[in-house]
């Protein structure tokens, strides 16, 4: 099977906690990255989720859940880009 070489960019401490975190998990960056593709394909979507259960969730990612519950609660949850577009113009002609 052929294979294709994959780059991207990321913080320089997002690699660092990402590593820690794999060799934690017994694997590598590479291969936790591997994984993530051959399930995303295999799942057509993010299917698993892998953490230690000592590491704290911040303060962003708090908000971020939070956030997603009440875009639930409200059927929101599901907008698209355009629909979202379109709710704050028309929020902005309201008030404008």
């Amino acid at each position: 099977m052929a294979s294709t070489l994959i780059q991207f960019r990321t913080d320089d401490i997002v690699k660092i906690k990402a590593t820690n975190i794999c060799d934690k998990l017994g694997i590598d960056l590479q291969t936790y990255m591997r994984m993530c593709l051959s399930r995303l394909v295999q799942e057509n979507g993010i299917p698993f989720s892998m953490k230690l259960d000592e590491i704290e969730e911040d303060e962003g990612i708090r908000a971020m859940k939070s956030a997603s519950k009440v875009a639930e609660k409200y059927g929101i949850a599901n907008m698209s880009l355009e629909e979202i577009n379109a709710e704050i113009d028309m929020v902005r002609s309201e008030n404008g």
